[in-house]
């Protein structure tokens, strides 16, 4: 197990690799396995960039998130102008149905709003949002409808939430607990990493009929 100094150089370390993050912004603490991330960057797509290289080093528990964002003072950085490229984001998707998505942006925030099948989609709406320029921060509140009624016999979506699990290389099936209630499924257990949680979690929203996920897990730090 490392010690603060040796997961903040971890830290440090692996926002130096990540090409996508200028890592001479940002500073990274480290207080039994709980990483704090400050300084500034130009987008916020580099700023969940930097959360999510931090997310990768094994030993952070959690991750404070104190990184502010700086956005160049250019033209066409005004909320109007990032409403108007969000929507055309969404209607050249040919997967998102852009029809039931809102969007209201308010000093660069953007608040994305409506209704999806599936939890990919609400992800992916967020995804391509966040790469705007002119956006400091996104909060997704799109909601799950599944076409297909949820599945009454929990043992059934269980023993298919697992099959999926087992499928993949990196993730323990058997030390995964699933409880099912209606569309909603909630896991515990402990892991080993973020990917292994994050796996876990894109198992159970894939099934059909999941409508919320409760993540109950622990990591092992």
């Amino acid at each position: 197990m490392m010690n603060d100094i040796q997961l903040q150089q971890a830290v440090l370390d692996e926002l130096q690799w990540e090409p996508s993050v200028e890592a001479s912004h940002i500073g990274v603490t480290a207080s039994n396995g709980v990483v704090t991330l400050t300084g500034h960057v130009q987008s916020y797509a580099e700023k969940r960039a930097a959360e999510d290289a931090a997310r990768c080093v094994r030993g952070v528990g959690a991750i404070v998130q104190e990184i502010e964002v700086r956005i160049p003072a250019i033209d066409g950085n005004e909320d109007d102008e990032i409403a108007k490229r969000a929507l055309s984001i969404l209607r050249w998707s040919v997967v998102i149905p852009h029809e039931r998505i809102t969007v209201m942006v308010e000093h660069g925030v953007v608040t994305l709003s409506g209704e999806v099948e599936w939890q990919y989609l609400k992800d992916r709406v967020e995804t391509g949002i966040r790469q705007l320029s002119g956006v400091v921060g996104v909060i997704n509140t799109i909601v799950i409808k599944p076409v297909v009624e949820p599945i009454d016999e929990s043992e059934q979506l269980r023993e298919k939430i697992k099959a999926a699990l087992e499928r993949q290389a990196d993730v323990e099936a058997d030390k995964v607990g699933i409880s099912i209630d209606g569309g909603k499924v909630t896991i515990s257990g402990l892991v080993r990493s973020w990917s292994e949680r994050l796996a876990i979690e894109n198992a159970a929203w894939s099934a059909p009929g999941v409508t919320q996920v409760i993540d109950q897990m622990g990591l092992q730090i």
